[in-house]
């Protein structure tokens, strides 16, 4: 498929994850849903989310998506203005919010109507005034320069054809000593060619994921230091169930992915 191609699949994808209703336990899982949100609470909790998370925002903003837990990387201080590239349903913005509190902001960024509908309306359920969320591609961010203390993001790069793009609209829009809190997945083994072209597994951050070595040539390349990737070879578990008995846990895990704006640019 080519980029626009993708794009679209990936856009229909979770359009119809919002609309459905429900919530689903794995990104690449097709119409195998949980049903409920404690099995949707419970993959999260696998995630690394606390209980005192999960029960700090609405039903419905939490739909079991996603391949860690970017809050706790994320060290997020009052009054600091934090990005999230593919907010989805709102989830990781909201508890954003909680954290940088009245006199800081959240900017939600995500290409899907339906998901920003969705997001929105869970915002206004939780009485958070300090969010907002914006149509746009992370490749093409709708946010100034020098705007965000904090970019956050949870297994979403990975679903873009062009990764390098996304982490030079990162380093533009982060103000200087700003910094990245990222939770993708990341090969660990070159995928199967049948793996790689699988529409769930492109759509689930399966198929686009890179290598640890790749992802920080990007970030170097974008002007970022103090890179520090960490696979999580504990998401074995977790990364199964997304395509039961496909074997992508072998091929494919978890990370951590952190990174520093510099605050004197090289060459000023």
């Amino acid at each position: 498929m080519n980029t626009s191609e993708t794009r679209k699949l990936v856009r229909d994808r979770y359009a119809g994850i919002a609309t459905a209703g429900g919530s689903c336990c794995g990104p690449a899982s097709g119409s195998a849903c949980c049903g409920s949100d404690r099995g949707v609470d419970a993959k999260a909790a696998r995630m690394g989310y606390s209980e005192a998370e999960l029960r700090a925002v609405p039903d419905g903003a939490n739909l079991g998506l996603g391949c860690g837990n970017p809050q706790a990387i994320a060290g997020l201080k009052p009054g600091e203005v934090v990005v999230d590239l593919g907010s989805g349903a709102g989830f990781d913005c909201l508890l954003a919010a909680r954290q940088v509190g009245p006199e800081g902001r959240v900017i939600g960024i995500d290409m899907t109507h339906e998901m920003l509908a969705k997001a929105r309306e869970n915002a206004a359920r939780a009485g958070a005034r300090n969010v907002e969320f914006r149509l746009g591609e992370i490749e093409h961010l709708p946010v100034p320069d020098n705007t965000a203390d904090v970019i956050v993001s949870n297994c979403v790069i990975n679903l873009v054809p062009d990764q390098a793009q996304v982490f030079r609209e990162a380093f533009r829009v982060l103000k200087p000593g700003g910094r990245l809190a990222i939770t993708d997945m990341v090969n660990i083994r070159p995928l199967p060619a049948d793996l790689a072209a699988d529409e769930a597994l492109i759509c689930g951050c399966v198929a686009g994921a890179a290598a640890p070595s790749a992802v920080e040539g990007w970030l170097q390349a974008a002007g970022f230091a103090e890179i520090a990737i960490r696979v999580k070879s504990d998401s074995r578990e977790l990364v199964s169930d997304w395509a039961p008995e496909r074997a992508v846990e072998t091929y494919v895990a978890s990370a951590t992915l952190e990174a520093v704006k510099p605050i004197t640019q090289a060459g000023a």
